[in-house]
């Protein structure tokens, strides 16, 4: 049953007051307790995190806070709200199980959704990343309904929800939302391919600057909690190897790492050290879904507010070799 009204209590995991910049309004985020539950949970684990120690956010929401939802036509976005149903996505709640049939798509409009896969011995990598840029469930209207990798919110927030036959008619009817869910698709798999690219040749350094930056994009804030445990974790690679590198970082006046809190320092710096693998996949998301770049400062960015032009490894490179 649909949410009566559109004003409900958020749960997200940054520990600051700030604003959220998609909203309908400045909104303001009041700490209640920063109990952080582990990554993966499901069912009632996952409500159980939320009573133990969450964010509350008061505020409106809309659905054209998703940018997919937003790019359609007045007249297509009108046909679609009714079906549309706004539901919390909690710390840790997995939206797809592995195998299982997948019964609705999510269009996010705060918070991430990870795209993990697990082999036999239990280790998990992160594969992709969702925020507001697009949507989750693409089995649904590719034919597949199932996927072999688990779908598990890594930062918590909001979505609508949209039900399968719902989904299927519009999207065999074609027009524009047709069209937007194809190129959202084909950003998915640039994003995809190019993460399988820079887990083999880069660095852990320039992969934890990439997984930083592709996080805060989708963040409202410059500062996120997480664990080494769980930055290991997505990355596929040892707490060792995070440990070290965000000490570096830490070093280099990057970022502030300090008792699971993360806060970007210096975003400029940060995207002259990460692979060009960032890069690739904003340029081919902004290019798919008509995105313009977004040049505005954004937390951690100097006075001027002016966005790099090197984001290879010369930079990253140069550094070391000085060291």
């Amino acid at each position: 049953m649909a949410h009566p009204i559109n004003r409900m209590p958020l749960i997200v995991t940054m520990c600051t007051t700030t604003y959220i910049p998609c909203a309908l309004m400045p909104i303001e985020l009041i700490l209640v307790t920063s109990a952080l539950p582990d990554y993966i949970r499901t069912g009632s684990d996952a409500m159980s995190s939320i009573r133990k120690g969450c964010f509350m956010l008061s505020a409106p929401h809309s659905p054209r806070q998703n940018h997919l939802i937003a790019s359609l036509p007045t007249a297509d976005y009108q046909r679609l709200l009714p079906s549309l149903e706004l539901l919390p996505l909690p710390l840790g709640w997995s939206v797809y199980e592995t195998g299982n049939k997948q019964n609705h798509a999510y269009f996010p409009t705060h918070g991430i959704i990870s795209l993990v896969f697990a082999i036999a011995n239990g280790n998990l990598t992160e594969v992709a990343v969702t925020g507001n840029e697009g949507l989750v469930g693409i089995p649904l209207f590719t034919g597949g309904e199932t996927t072999p990798g688990r779908v598990v919110v890594r930062n918590a927030g909001f979505a609508y929800r949209l039900k399968y036959a719902a989904l299927k008619q519009e999207f065999e009817n074609g027009g524009p939302l047709q069209d937007l869910l194809l190129r959202y698709t084909q950003s998915l798999m640039t994003q995809i391919s190019q993460n399988a690219v820079c887990n083999r040749y880069h660095t852990v350094e320039q992969r934890l600057c990439r997984w930083l930056l592709m996080s805060f994009d989708r963040l409202p804030s410059n500062e996120m909690t997480t664990t080494q445990e769980l930055i290991a974790s997505m990355l596929g690679v040892r707490r060792e190897g995070v440990t070290e590198a965000a000490r570096n970082l830490q070093a280099a006046g990057l970022i502030r790492y300090c008792r699971g809190h993360i806060t970007i320092l210096d975003r400029l710096k940060l995207e002259e050290w990460v692979c060009e693998c960032y890069a690739v996949v904003k340029r081919e998301t902004d290019r798919l879904l008509h995105r313009k770049p977004d040049n505005s400062p954004k937390p951690g960015y100097s006075s001027s507010g002016k966005r790099p032009h090197n984001h290879s490894r010369e930079t990253f490179n140069h550094y070391h070799a000085g060291k």
